[in-house]
Formats: structure tokens, C-alpha cells, sequence
């Protein structure tokens, strides 16, 4: 199993800082841009702890906790101001992965069996602040944890003792350093926070020692690439959400395990003879989601999470001159969702007369709900006729109307898939 790196986000008064107590530690005003920087240097997870005080404050923490998890790419881990079920509920509805319970206080332990039963034992961390409370409640750790969170120091005395994955809170030391003790299964905390850390560097390091990890490595070797006249292999670039064709450039052998190295991509530049890191001078970086080999072993496919512009004129794509067009229906079925809640939402902005979508907003949230209830159960009676057109089409009438719903909420479809995708 690849042991994690999993840095760690401190949020405090609508703020994040990383690495929090270290000289590395810099407050910063954006806890997205903190995410997605880690997300995109190899961070395996995100651990983020709410420090934050009042309510308001906390349902503020909860609003940023839901922006980090949009943001990160990779998966997070929610911990702080736990005190009930329902706070558990919030993190994992934020969209955290996995939510924490701190066994430090008494109160929290009680809540255990409640949280696993009620959303899965993968969902549940249990912080143990010393070996006497894992005793007291070693049985129910163990049956309803799905990974317990340590301070540095204490995974010894866990060592032979859990079944469970430990992830230890180390703010001193070198990560590869920690991570070659078999007692530990993940590392979080300042020694793979700060600002400055290049986990991607972390885990060549890691791999150097033979401590298995989550990195690039090609399941083909370059020799059985099919190289053209020049040297080199074609990339098409495509957005690993959208799908989005964003540009087409030339691998050799340097550049291609580079990319692997670092998860940038990384190109040789044909006109200038040399590596090129796609966004070193533009900031709009490539970050690697996948490679992949066509047929012909000659041609390179990458999905990739794109910062900014793919072209050099500053256009989201270099594929944007048409040539021709033919009319046709776009039936991607999340473009076609998309194309509608467009309309939908831009009847909310600029109102039109005699338009349905227009008489749901006027008359208010009740009556889009009664509606959308309404739907619900012409689907459950189209569901008992033996014919499909006909529950095809209620199905339709239904998602409308829950897409006026989503609109008047201020709901969009990249949330709804991102909470698909995270099930």
C-alpha cells in the first residue's frame, strides 16, 4: 500500500495558513489558492482543521472547508469544532472525504458508533491524543474507524497494537525520513506543509529509499514508443474535466520523464531546441492527471488540470479558428445539461414575457417545489406503464424543473457532479 502525504490547512477568522506554528507559515487571504497549490504538487490528501470560534465564524470556516474541497482536486480530510453528529454531516456534505473525531474529548467517543453506522467507517478518523484513551476504546476504534491520527512520537506505541492506517501529525523531521518507519501509513502536519515543500520532490526522495508512494511511472518504457523522423512523440493536451482538446505538442525522452518527475508537463520546444515546462513563465501550468498510449504506440494523449490559458494568445484553447461547422445536436449529456441551466439561469437575470421558466421564478420557491414534487410522481406513475417514451419524457419534465430549483438555490451542475464523482 502507498504510504500518503497529506499536508495540512489551518483555517482561523476566514483565513489559512499552512504549516501552522512553523517558520514557514504565511497567512494567506485565499484558502482555494492554498488547496489547490498543494493539490497540484502531489499532495495525496488535504487535512484541514477548523480553528474557528463562534458559530458564525464556524459556518463561515465550513463555506471556506466547501471551497478547499471544490478547489484541491485531491481528497480532504475535515477535523475541528466536532461535537455532534451533525457536524460530521456538515464536513462530509462540504465535501471532505473523511471527517475527524478527537478523542481528546470524552463527549467525541460517544459519537463514534453513530457516525460510522450512519456514513460508513472509511468516512470516520479518530485523533488519539495518548495510548490510554486507544486502550479505553481500543475495541470501537477498531470496528468503526476507518484510520486513527496521532501526534509525532506516539505511532511506537501504536506499532503492533492497530489494524488501522496511521497518520501522524509530525511538525519536525524529514518526511522521507518519517515515512521509512513501517508504523506509519500517511504523514501530515508542518514537515509536509510549508509553503516551500515540493512533495512531488518529497516522493522522488521517498522512492530513492524504496518507501512506496503514489508517483508518475510509465507502464510502457520510451524504447517501445514509436518515435517520428525528429525523435519525438505528439501529446494531444485535453482538460481532464471538460474533455476540452486545449493543444498539441512534442515529447522526447527528457521531457517525458520529466513530466513523470515533477507532474508538469513538459515539452521539447521544436523551435527552440530545449525542454519546455508548459506555464514556468506564464504561471498556467499543466498538472498531470493522466497519460495514455494510442494504439500505434505514436502518439501521446494527456488529461491534465489547466491553470489559465493553454494558448499563447491568451485563448482557453490553441482550437479555436473554425474552419467549417456543421449544424448538429451536442448530446454530451453534461453539455446538454449545462446548455439548458444556461437559459434557466439567464431567464432568472434577463426575464422574458410569457416564459414558463420566468412564471417558477416570480412565483417563488414553493411553487418550484410543488412542482418539481409534482414530476416526482408523474415518474412513479410512468414507472408502471410498460412504454419507456413515457418515462423518458416525465424524467425530463422532472430534471427541468429541478434545474429551475438548482437555480433559484444557486446550485450548479459542477457541484452536483463533484459530490457524484466524490460517492
Amino acid at each position: 500500500m502507498d504510504k500518503l502525504l497529506i499536508p495540512c490547512i489551518y483555517l482561523k477568522d476566514g483565513r489559512a495558513v499552512s504549516g501552522f506554528g512553523s517558520e514557514e507559515a504565511a497567512w494567506e487571504t485565499d484558502p482555494e489558492a492554498l488547496a489547490r497549490a498543494f493539490g497540484n504538487s502531489g499532495a495525496d490528501e488535504i487535512l484541514v482543521f477548523d480553528f474557528s470560534g463562534a458559530d458564525a465564524e464556524h459556518d463561515r470556516a465550513i463555506g471556506d472547508i466547501k471551497k478547499i474541497c471544490g478547489a484541491a482536486e485531491v481528497p480532504v480530510i475535515g477535523a475541528g469544532n466536532v461535537k455532534r453528529m451533525e457536524d460530521v454531516k456538515k464536513l462530509l456534505y462540504a465535501g471532505c472525504r473523511r471527517a475527524v473525531l478527537n478523542f481528546a474529548k470524552p463527549e467525541n467517543r460517544g459519537l463514534l458508533e453513530e457516525v460510522s453506522k450512519k456514513f460508513g467507517k472509511e468516512k470516520i478518523v479518530v485523533y488519539l491524543p495518548d495510548i490510554a484513551v486507544y486502550e479505553v476504546c481500543r475495541e470501537a476504534v477498531e470496528e468503526l474507524a476507518g484510520m486513527v491520527l496521532c501526534a509525532q512520537g506516539m505511532e511506537q506505541s501504536l506499532h503492533g497494537r492497530t489494524e488501522l492506517p496511521v497518520l501522524v501529525l509530525a511538525d519536525t523531521g524529514c518526511a522521507w525520513e518519517l515515512l521509512g518507519s513501517q508504523n506509519i501509513q500517511a504523514l501530515t502536519g508542518a514537515a509536509v506543509s510549508g509553503k516551500n515543500i515540493d512533495l512531488m520532490e518529497v516522493k522522488s526522495r521517498c522512492r530513492a529509499r524504496g518507501i512506496p508512494v503514489n508517483t508518475f511511472e510509465s507502464k510502457i518504457a520510451w524504447e517501445d514508443f514509436k518515435l517520428n523522423s525528429d525523435g519525438l512523440v505528439p501529446c494531444i493536451v485535453q482538460d481532464y474535466q471538460t474533455g476540452e482538446v486545449l493543444m498539441l505538442a512534442y515529447m522526447n525522452q527528457e521531457s517525458f520523464q520529466m513530466t513523470l518527475d515533477t507532474g508538469k508537463m513538459t515539452y521539447w520546444s521544436r523551435s527552440r531546441q530545449e525542454l519546455w515546462t508548459k506555464g514556468l513563465t506564464s504561471g498556467h501550468f499543466q498538472y498531470v492527471k493522466s497519460l495514455t498510449l494510442d494504439c500505434d504506440n505514436d502518439t501521446i494523449l494527456a488529461k491534465v488540470s489547466q491553470l489559465g490559458a493553454a494558448c499563447h494568445t491568451g485563448n482557453r484553447t490553441c482550437f479555436f479558428q473554425e474552419l467549417m461547422k456543421k449544424e448538429y445536436d451536442d448530446k454530451n449529456p453534461l453539455q446538454v445539461f449545462e446548455n439548458v441551466f444556461s437559459v434557466i439561469k439567464d431567464r432568472k437575470i434577463h426575464p422574458k414575457e410569457g416564459s414558463y421558466t420566468n412564471y417558477l421564478f416570480d412565483k417563488g420557491i414553493d411553487k418550484i417545489l410543488k412542482k418539481v414534487g409534482e414530476e416526482c410522481t408523474e415518474i412513479v406513475i410512468a414507472a408502471k406503464n410498460p412504454d419507456k417514451e413515457e418515462i423518458k419524457y416525465e424524467i425530463s419534465d422532472f430534471l427541468y424543473h429541478v434545474m429551475v430549483l438548482m437555480a433559484e438555490k444557486d446550485v450548479t451542475w459542477d457541484e452536483i457532479t463533484r459530490e457524484l464523482a466524490r460517492r
